[in-house]
């Protein structure tokens, strides 16, 4: 017979739990903690095990009345001593989350089902997926997705659209805006994907279409969300943080999440906002989110809903300039921004996701999810059209947006299983998607304005434009695609495995702008890309993996060329081999090395010519050859470490501009690096003290497509502390972070040499969590 939900009803007599319960809990987290987890906490819980009895048995014969005397006296002691309930779905949450803490707190690497689509082992899979666990977001407190990213090898920002977008390269190739940020592995448009919702991130590298459709080559960013759990508990974060003496902010944090009844519903509440001083000479951010979600954990089947509301108002920042002939940043200080206090970019985002899993047996489940995204902005902007760099005369242009707007559907399902093919076992999941996503900007505004001297500024003397383009406005890029996907992983041996994969992929996309609108850009198009791979576990802790994968994008463009973008106009298409090991020691260390080799063809770029304007260039081919490592977890008991290395050679390789060909892709390090350790202290003192710290390393990067300059390698430092204890038996965390220690100047990334990104400044936080 089955118990009853709760776990108080047993045969149909009702048992006090009392401390045989709280006995019974501690022994479950005592056995969790010593069982090897390699899910994350949402996914365990979907799958809690049931509380079950036996059923009763057959009436027995009457027994001997020699046997009746020790039946009788053993019944009387189950009576004295019943047997202790089983615990409640809260307390095996709880229990599970308990086992849990120390492997996070290890920054145990814990990958989600959704970055794969299936729930395989990372060393049962031919692709390489780096992650940036629950704890170390928590530890070095990443204020995008750019500071998370720090983690994973072969990692550099570009254009990021004056600090309103994620940009994200990775193996070499990458865009703001190009559909690689995910959340849920579903895909976002909003600019800013990392917030206090998000418990971890991780990296699917190299061409990711199989499993993801239209995509640039160098993988895809994955942002997993805090699920509701079903134990009760919560925290209130406080946060003060400044640049320096007047540069000043302040972060609340409220999450909270427990069941409701005890039928396996949960809910989660996450609220936050920020308010904090800009570190060059003026400009503020604010922003707000309310993310409510709700989740039901049944015995075979798990549903999810979750809402994120975000509004926010930050500085579009261009950053400084980079002279042409010196080949260094203009000489002025850090601090000093190029442009005017009413330069921002504000707006509101909302994202919904709905997700249903169901396990038909230990063998196949089936995965249903979709999501809605949009955001709407504005900004103001004045454009830098040139610089004097002898007299400081600089010359720019009042432009904004305004009415910008961009949404995303999507919807997917699919069946994941495992099934037997004579001695060998299939693991397989197939099924399909479809999205439809729009990026428009109703008005372009494009305003003359006196020029500027950046030697001597004089801010405030003009205004925000007004003065809107009927030919720039109206930019639109609407893009539809429907698949179908299989892949197929055949274990030939217990120890060698094949794999095999194919899309079928529909797509058309519309690009243009202009009122009355023009046509930029009309394709329809289909394609069948495949996947192939093998694995070859050396033991049950490390494997070899090699990939052979491609991926696909149309070409497309809002601005005129002269002639309209259709389906004669090939595609970009990418081709990845790829080989590595992994390793996952002891289930307290893992990591993967991975060499590959990554040609793309048919590349858009773009170029700026003489007389400032960006012009679009179809560059022919490029690749990218490297080498990552990327390792995280705990050394010993005390000790814990995420790092990384990459070696990224990319470059041009074909091309009819030969002001092009042979040179480095923009904004690409040829290396970059980061190691930072953790030091727990235990129990050796009254409370929980942790120490950490580290640096990243990147190396000299071109600043454009054709290599006219570069911008300097740079290492930053960072290091924390926390401390846990208890104030009349509430548990209280205090963390400091101090993020660019010795307040480093740095230069992440170009849009050319008049648009150079700056990195932030030292930022000194000092934060109270109180737990509940």
């Amino acid at each position: 017979m089955r118990a009853h939900p709760d776990g108080q009803r047993v045969s149909g007599h009702r048992h006090r739990a009392g401390k045989r319960r709280a006995g019974l809990l501690i022994g479950a987290a005592v056995l969790l903690a010593e069982c090897p987890s390699t899910t994350t906490t949402a996914q365990a819980q979907s799958a809690l095990p049931p509380v079950t009895v036996e059923a009763p048995a057959q009436r027995p014969k009457p027994a001997r009345a020699s046997e009746q005397s020790p039946r009788r006296t053993q019944t009387a002691a189950r009576q004295r001593n019943p047997a202790p309930a089983a615990p409640t779905l809260s307390e095996r949450a709880a229990a599970e989350a308990a086992a849990q803490q120390a492997a996070k707190l290890g920054y145990r690497a814990m990958p989600s089902a959704t970055t794969l689509r299936s729930g395989a082992s990372p060393l049962d899979t031919s692709q390489a997926v780096n992650v940036v666990p629950e704890q170390v977001l928590k530890d070095q407190l990443p204020r995008n997705i750019d500071d998370a990213l720090i983690n994973v090898s072969g990692i550099t920002q570009t254009n990021t659209l004056a600090g309103s977008q994620d940009a994200v390269i990775r193996r070499g190739f990458g865009d703001n805006r190009d559909g690689s940020i995910m959340r849920n592995g579903m895909p976002l448009v909003q600019g800013r994907s990392f917030n206090p919702a998000v418990e971890s991130v991780e990296v699917l590298k190299g061409p990711a279409s199989l499993l993801y459709g239209i995509m640039d080559p160098g993988g895809i960013v994955n942002t997993i969300s805090k699920r509701p759990e079903l134990y009760q508990h919560g925290s209130v974060t406080l946060l003060g943080s400044a640049f320096n003496a007047s540069k000043t902010g302040a972060d609340g944090l409220l999450d909270v999440t427990g069941p409701i009844g005890d039928q396996g519903l949960a809910y989660r509440f996450i609220g936050y906002g920020a308010s904090e001083d800009y570190w060059r000479n003026f400009g503020r951010h604010r922003e707000m989110l309310v993310a409510p979600s709700l989740a039901w954990y049944g015995q075979d089947t798990t549903v999810q809903l979750n809402y994120e509301h975000r509004e926010f108002i930050y500085p579009f920042d261009r950053g400084t300039a980079f002279n042409p002939v010196t080949k260094a940043p203009l000489a002025v200080p850090a601090t000093r921004r190029l442009d005017e206090p009413f330069n921002n970019t504000w707006g509101t985002s909302d994202l919904i996701q709905a997700s249903v899993e169901h396990r038909f047996n230990q063998d196949w489940k089936l995965y249903a999810g979709y999501s809605y995204n949009t955001e709407t902005f504005s900004a103001n902007q004045l454009r830098i059209t040139g610089i004097n760099f002898t007299t400081g005369r600089e010359t720019r242009s009042n432009d904004g947006t305004g009415s910008s707007l961009s949404n995303v559907s999507y919807g997917t399902s699919y069946i994941s299983g495992s099934f037997w093919l004579g001695d060998m076992r299939n693991d397989v999941v197939f099924g399909g998607d479809g999205q439809y996503r729009t990026i428009y900007r109703d008005i372009l505004i494009r305003q003359t304005t006196p020029a500027f001297n950046v030697y001597n500024p004089v801010y405030g003397l003009i205004g925000p434009g007004t003065t809107a383009s009927s030919s720039d406005s109206a930019q639109t890029d609407k893009l539809g695609q429907w698949s179908l996907f299989a892949q197929d992983t055949l274990h030939l041996t217990e120890r060698f495995a094949l794999v095999g994969g194919v899309r079928y992929m529909d797509y058309d996309q519309i690009a243009g702008r202009g009122k009355p609108f023009v046509t930029n850009t009309n394709v329809s198009q289909d394609k069948v890309l495949p996947l192939g791979g093998a694995i070859f576990k050396l033991t049950d802790q490390i494997s070899l993996c090699a990939s052979y994968t491609q991926s696909l994008k149309p070409n497309s463009t809002i601005a005129p060329i002269g002639v309209v973008i259709d389906s004669n106009v090939a595609p970009e298409e990418g081709v990845s081999y790829e080989t590595g090991v992994k390793f996952d020691l002891n289930k307290r260390i893992s990591g993967t090395l991975a060499l590959y080799d990554l040609d793309k063809k048919n590349v858009q770029t773009t170029k700026t010519n003489s007389a400032g304007i960006v012009e679009l260039h179809t560059v022919g081919r490029a690749r990218s050859r490297g080498v990552e490592l990327d390792v995280t977890g705990r050394l010993t008991d005390s000790w814990a470490l995420i790092g990384s290395y990459g070696y990224t050679d990319a470059r041009v390789t074909a091309s009819e501009d030969l002001t092009l060909l042979g040179k480095k892709l923009q904004n690409v390090a040829l290396n970059t690096a980061s190691l930072y350790l953790v030091y727990d202290f235990g129990t050796a003192l009254p409370g929980q003290l942790r120490l950490g710290g580290g640096a990243r390393y990147v190396g000299d990067r071109p600043g454009d497509s054709t290599n006219t300059f570069f911008l300097p390698s740079y290492v930053v430092a960072d290091i924390f502390a926390t401390y846990e204890t208890r104030y009349q038996n509430t548990p209280v965390i205090y963390q400091f972070n101090v993020k660019n220690l010795f307040d480093t100047v740095y230069y992440p990334s170009a849009v050319n040499n008049l648009n150079v990104a700056i990195g932030d400044a030292r930022r000194v936080s000092l934060s109270a969590t109180v737990k509940f």
